[in-house]
């Protein structure tokens, strides 16, 4: 066994799904050994946790950081620095809201020489699958991307179109060999242009307005039609912030016919309901959108269950104006929820109330997500042989979050003003503190470009 450099002890150390009172020896950035409490060598410093809870690093692999190109809506520096504020030692960028998207392998060059140099946490990168863009795709995999996303509808930006079903059907093939996941944004066109003639004339102000206009029926047949492309093709389909609950008996169903599919849910899925958005709230506004809590907590059933595998915060932030936060019209404002780095307090806040324990929240934002991304390997638990990736919480302290505590570029997030429990002490990237609770200084730039194993 290798002399550590440091090593983090406490009496609540989670390791192998429980916690226990133990000591994290690291060496070289890595973790070497899990011993007991006691049995560190003389000399070698110690962080000591105490009763707070020692977890590893969360892995949040649904984030549009929008560098280069739209940098004045978030950036490497900023959105890494919130993520280290919240726990979030590794993060996976979305290939869209750049300038120029991740669908080339020279495009995922200069998104890598954009965060050169500029993070606080580790990032990797999912690349695009857009109309026309089959031929690069193994070379975006021989780059290093950790999978690949594509839209079933408008994405919102000009620049990264819908991909059709034959367009995916195609990428999924081409990528079996390769065990790299296609991610999709799952709604379909069809019910919304026929929501659209049902909600003319009604107040774009009211938030029941948006809601009717992007109907669960969008995304329940967009999940039936990524199944049948991954019952065909034999690859690896994975849905991004499953938003509807109608569409689970769909996912527990193909999985159990042997299906290739997981799928996520997000912080803010799981903790509003569209009964209480005030109208005119347009920091409220995503798509999917958030829907009632009836179905909010029929996907915490689904989160129990297993059905969906992992929380990630879908973090799509953009400038004040896009959000038309005065006027406050929500079917003209950009939709997307800013909420980088607090994501494990808000699950956390939900959890506790419902008696989920804190070791089954690590696994849905920590080893599953790491596992999608194909860096389990390393990343999403304590285990010897793998990054020392750590965070020191306290789960029961509950403050509430001020807009001016917030990380990430723009502090507009729908959660000013909540309470949650939860407080993340110190974060650990590699056995290094990037951050820790009340200490003014930013987190250092020390995270790495990271490439799918």
């Amino acid at each position: 066994m290798h002399e550590p450099d440091s090593a983090v002890r406490g009496e609540r150390v989670l390791v192998d799904g429980a916690f226990t009172r133990c000591a994290v020896h690291i060496a070289g950035g890595l973790i070497t050994a899990i011993t007991p409490w006691g049995a560190v060598p003389d000399g070698c410093p110690v962080l000591d946790a105490g009763q707070r809870a020692v977890i590893p690093g969360l892995v949040d692999t649904h984030v549009h950081v929008n560098e280069p190109g739209r940098t004045e809506w978030e950036g490497f520096a900023t959105a890494t620095r919130a993520a280290a504020q919240g726990g979030i030692t590794t993060l996976v960028d979305m290939p869209l809201n750049s300038v120029p998207p991740t669908t080339t392998a020279r495009a995922l060059a200069e998104k890598r020489a954009a965060a050169e140099g500029h993070i606080s946490v580790d990032v990797g990168f999912w690349g695009g699958v857009i109309p026309g863009n089959s031929g690069d795709l193994l070379s975006l995999v021989d780059a290093g991307v950790c999978g690949f996303k594509a839209f079933l509808i408008d994405s919102g930006v000009p620049e990264f179109p819908p991909a059709s079903a034959d367009d995916c059907q195609k990428a999924m093939a081409i990528l079996a060999d390769t065990r790299c996941p296609l991610l999709f944004h799952a709604e379909l066109t069809d019910p919304i242009v026929r929501a659209a003639s049902q909600i003319s004339g009604l107040d774009p102000r009211r938030y029941a307005t948006y809601l009717a206009s992007r109907p669960a029926a969008a995304e329940d047949q967009a999940i039936a039609l990524v199944i049948a492309l991954a019952r065909q093709s034999g690859g690896l389909a994975h849905i991004v912030h499953h938003a509807s609950a109608d569409a689970l008996a769909l996912l527990e169903a193909a999985r159990a016919d042997g299906v290739a599919i997981t799928a996520e849910t997000c912080p803010h899925y799981l903790f509003f309901a569209a009964e209480d958005i005030a109208d005119g709230a347009t920091p409220f506004k995503c798509a999917p959108p958030i829907r009632e809590g009836e179905n909010r907590e029929r996907l915490w059933t689904g989160l129990q269950s297993g059905v969906l595998d992992m929380v990630v915060s879908d973090h799509s932030p953009c400038a004040p104006g896009p959000k038309l936060l005065e006027g406050g019209d929500f079917l003209a404002a950009w939709g997307g929820i800013a909420s980088l780095g607090l994501s494990l307090c808000v699950t956390w806040t939900e959890a506790r109330g419902r008696d989920v324990p804190l070791a089954q929240v690590c696994e849905w934002m920590a080893e599953a997500p790491a596992r999608l991304a194909g860096l389990g390997h390393k990343k999403g638990r304590i285990a010897a042989g793998l990054d020392a990736d750590l965070v020191i919480f306290d789960p029961d302290i509950e403050s509430e979050i001020r807009s001016q505590d917030l990380g990430f570029r723009h502090p507009i997030s729908p959660y000013a003003g909540e309470r949650l429990f939860g407080r993340v002490d110190t974060t650990l990237l590699r056995g290094e503190v990037i951050y820790q609770h009340g200490n003014p200084r930013p987190a250092p730039a020390r995270g790495d470009l990271l490439s799918r194993s």
